[in-house]
């Protein structure tokens, strides 16, 4: 069996709850495809396309549920389903991560992964893409990392601590 840091680096880790209620989601989308079709032909029947407020209001809805769909497809693709690591060593994709900025002397926890993994359990979420979130992958409690933020500033952070996430 893989480790939990070689688990979680393959990919999207989700718990088997996160799996069930994504692919949930996606079912219902899939399944109301034709009803948005169907407000759709309604919308266009109502007259001049240019001037209809509704008919461009559900082609716009239609976008959004079909990207979400794709979205979804990819995510669940790529997943790996399982429980929760027990242990962990680094930061890795699913742990939980306490850090200190340089300059502060709070602490800020959050979850190093995606939203769907967090689902509702009020954690602060950064992907392991952020700028943050790469900067800190793989590193140990201990460690501090330097990353440049979107305004083009370079911000110091310590990782105080990590933890296994436990939905």
């Amino acid at each position: 069996m893989p480790t939990p840091t070689d688990e979680q680096s393959q990919g999207i880790w989700l718990t088997q709850e996160a799996h069930d209620r994504l692919k949930a989601e996606l079912d219902q989308l899939v399944a109301g495809r034709a009803a948005m079709s169907a407000e759709i032909n309604a919308r266009r029947e109502e007259g001049d396309l240019k001037e209809n407020g509704g008919y461009h209001a559900a082609k716009d809805e239609q976008g959004k549920q079909e990207a979400r769909i794709r979205q979804l497809i990819d995510l669940l693709r790529k997943a790996t389903v399982g429980e929760a690591p027990t242990e962990v060593t680094n930061a890795a994709t699913g742990t939980v991560i306490t850090v200190k900025f340089a300059g502060d002397d709070d602490t800020e926890k959050f979850l190093l992964g995606s939203r769907e993994i967090a689902g509702s359990t009020g954690l602060t979420v950064y992907s392991p893409e952020s700028a943050l979130g790469s900067a800190i992958m793989g590193a140990k409690p201990g460690a501090t990392v330097t990353y440049q933020a979107p305004n083009g500033r370079d911000i110091s952070v310590e990782v105080v601590g990590i933890e296994p996430f436990v939905p």
